[in-house]
């Protein structure tokens, strides 16, 4: 449900109430006063993405894999340079 932001015309108090967008709210909870609430302005919410980490990711995946192709080549080196008794 969206979120609003209303304030008391007699109070003052500003407060954030959740209701449905076809809802009225005018009654205040704080001076218990009846059509006095007003719905302000509220800013849409926006997610902005940041793309420049999701690049990084594939950089740093590629680098793994380039510092451990060596690894590997050593390993495989070494594995068929020893001797393995069959039993």
């Amino acid at each position: 449900m969206p979120r609003y932001n209303y304030k008391c015309s007699n109070c003052g108090i500003e407060t954030i109430i959740v209701h449905l967008i076809d809802e009225q709210i005018d009654f205040c909870t704080s001076c218990q006063k009846s059509d006095t609430m007003i719905k302000l302005l509220t800013k849409p919410t926006y997610i902005k993405n940041n793309n420049s980490n999701n690049n990084r990711v594939g950089v740093l995946t590629k680098e793994y894999i380039e510092a451990n192709k060596e690894l590997l080549e050593s390993e495989k080196l070494k594995a068929k340079s020893e001797t393995y008794d069959p039993t």
